[in-house]
């Protein structure tokens, strides 16, 4: 396994771009919370760590991963003036074929929101074979995907506004 004794999450904050002034979206499913808040965790921290205002950020929550296509669609409706949002879940494998399709659904559904607005969705959904590789990626031995994904933001907020200012 690739990811074998490596956290993954460890981050070099002098190669991110300021964050002080960017407004974050983050839509968190309540479907195997105990993994989602500590993703939602991870984003959270960085985004400070990184001097993101609290009140810069947006927190909605949905019910499962499933949904939050749904719910980044409205957040990107509803606040225009976000520089990106991260849609957070986890999806564990079963015995039917389920998972197969929920996640699928929602890597096309956020595919396709990054294809049709203007503002960034990160893709931050576990989709683990077992819950303890969720532990693992959600704060565990492996870093927090959360992490990632609010360093993700980040840059596609920064490259949002660069494309922006060139377009004017």
């Amino acid at each position: 396994m690739a990811t074998a004794g490596k956290n993954l999450s460890e981050y070099n904050k002098e190669t991110i771009p300021n964050a002080k002034d960017f407004r974050f979206g983050i839509v968190v499913s309540e479907w195997n919370s105990d993994i989602t808040e500590g993703l939602f965790q991870g984003a959270f921290d960085v985004w400070i760590e990184n001097n993101v205002l609290k009140e810069n950020i947006v927190r909605w929550n949905v019910p499962g991963s499933f949904e939050l296509i749904y719910g980044c669609k409205k957040m990107q409706e509803s606040f225009e003036m976000l520089d990106a949002i991260i849609a957070v879940g986890n999806v564990i494998q079963g015995e039917t074929k389920h998972f197969d399709f929920v996640c699928d659904g929602v890597t096309q559904g956020i595919k396709d929101l990054n294809i049709q607005s203007d503002i960034p969705v990160i893709f931050c959904v576990l989709t683990d074979n077992t819950k303890q590789q969720s532990i693992d990626r959600s704060g565990g031995k492996h870093g927090n995907k959360g992490a990632e994904a609010a360093v993700a933001a980040i840059k596609m907020a920064r490259l949002r506004k660069d494309a922006t200012f060139y377009k004017e």
